[in-house]
């Protein structure tokens, strides 16, 4: 399972770590992912999200009903 959030699409950034002798190697800086149940009450269900902490904030904001209406607008099975 790749590691983006479903509602946001945050994925993970990439670049290098630069040590105290500028010596430098690969690293990757991660969205923070969680597997959420959302309950959505026009369908009777239980949905489950993979939502970064951002997302978690938007669907707070705009609601669980609207967000899973435009995710399901971009073609993705929910």
């Amino acid at each position: 399972m790749s590691a983006v959030c479903q509602v946001t699409g945050r994925a993970p950034g990439f670049g290098k770590q630069v040590s105290h002798s500028h010596r430098r190697t690969s690293r990757q800086w991660r969205p923070n992912l969680q597997r959420r149940r959302y309950w959505l009450a026009s369908e009777g269900r239980w949905i489950r999200l993979r939502v970064s902490t951002k997302g978690m904030k938007v669907i707070d904001r705009r609601g669980i009903e609207s967000v899973v209406a435009e995710l399901r607008a971009k073609g993705q099975r929910i």
